[in-house]
């Protein structure tokens, strides 16, 4: 009787600890990636805008410090406003409404406009 209960358990703490390991990640492929940072085309069409167009601003901040900083509401919210854009899940006037709400100075359309042409060039995702 000790034996099997020693037995519950060692299986006890086992599944427990499995079920920790995936609920906090350590597991891997256990947690679903972020599909749009790991497709190398909204990558690319980053590195596209800033190169080409990384000298215009957006809001108060030049568009390339807006792409190459690595964390910040400015640049989490551009990215992720700029994918929808490259995948064609928000058109240009929804994308143009929503740059010029976050980062409203009225001094976006010259950057707005070079990246419109940067997706004209782009290859299709």
């Amino acid at each position: 009787m000790r034996a099997l209960k020693r037995t519950r358990v060692q299986t006890t703490l086992a599944v427990t600890g499995v079920v920790m390991l995936a609920l906090s990640g350590c597991g891997g492929d256990l947690v679903a990636p972020d599909s749009l940072i790991e497709k190398p085309g909204v990558e690319g069409f980053y590195n596209q805008i800033a190169n080409a167009c990384g000298h215009h601003s957006l809001g108060n901040q030049p568009l390339n410090y807006v792409i190459n900083i690595s964390n910040g509401d400015d640049n989490d919210y551009f990215l992720d406003e700029t994918s929808k854009l490259y995948y064609g899940r928000i058109d240009r006037t929804t994308y143009a409404t929503d740059i010029n709400g976050f980062f409203p100075t009225g001094t976006n359309t010259a950057a707005l406009n070079c990246i419109y042409a940067q997706l004209d060039q782009a290859p299709p995702p």
